[in-house]
């Protein structure tokens, strides 16, 4: 088994990973096989060292999970950094996963790293803080994500009255070589397997 140090490293690893979904007692319990009590007594461990001047961060208790959360005495900071505009310019993958939720909110994170194919949860926090995006309830899928909807700001930044401003988007049908395609490769399986037997 792991010493202490290791433990308190792994519980941070894992608050880290699951950000602002945060994780419950009964999950931290089971992914590191340790006991309530042990959990309890590591959380408070972290949550002291986390209370440190050195630190921005601390753990808080929000909706039956624990989470990293930055500090309150540091809010100024942050705010001077979502509205700078040397750190206000969006990635291209800013921008998709900002897309993805104009088009289909209220949605998961879950959802949206899966339309992405790529993990989000970064990202989200980012947009959160920028205020483009906000936590809109609880989504009925296991574990109960948060949903997410675009805000007000979002309209403001990128010059739309209302979300029903935004463009159209045209969904591809398949083209009819597509779908020759599709009977072709179908029909040679089915061939092939006839003539294995």
């Amino acid at each position: 088994m792991e010493n202490k140090e290791e433990l308190l490293g792994i519980l941070e690893g894992i608050l880290f990973v699951m950000g602002d979904e945060g994780v419950s007692l009964e999950s931290i319990t089971e992914i590191m096989s340790l006991e309530p009590d042990q959990v309890k007594e590591l959380l408070s461990e972290l949550k002291k060292r986390y209370e440190d001047k050195s630190r921005g961060l601390r753990i808080s208790y929000l909706g039956n999970a624990f989470k990293l959360t930055t500090k309150e005495e540091h809010k100024e900071y942050y705010q001077k950094l979502v509205v700078n505009p040397g750190t206000n310019k969006l990635s291209q993958a800013a921008l998709e996963t900002l897309a993805i939720i104009a088009y289909n909110q209220p949605i998961s994170t879950v959802e949206i790293s899966e339309l992405r194919g790529v993990d989000t949860r970064g990202l989200i926090r980012k947009l959160v803080a920028k205020g483009l995006i906000k936590e809109a309830g609880k989504s009925d899928m296991p574990g109960r994500p948060n949903l997410y909807r675009t805000t007000s700001e979002f309209l403001d930044y990128f010059g739309l009255a209302t979300i029903e401003d935004l463009p159209e988007v045209k969904k591809e049908e398949p083209s009819k070589d597509d779908e020759t395609d599709l009977f072709t490769s179908t029909y040679k399986d089915v061939e092939d397997d006839d003539t294995a037997q």
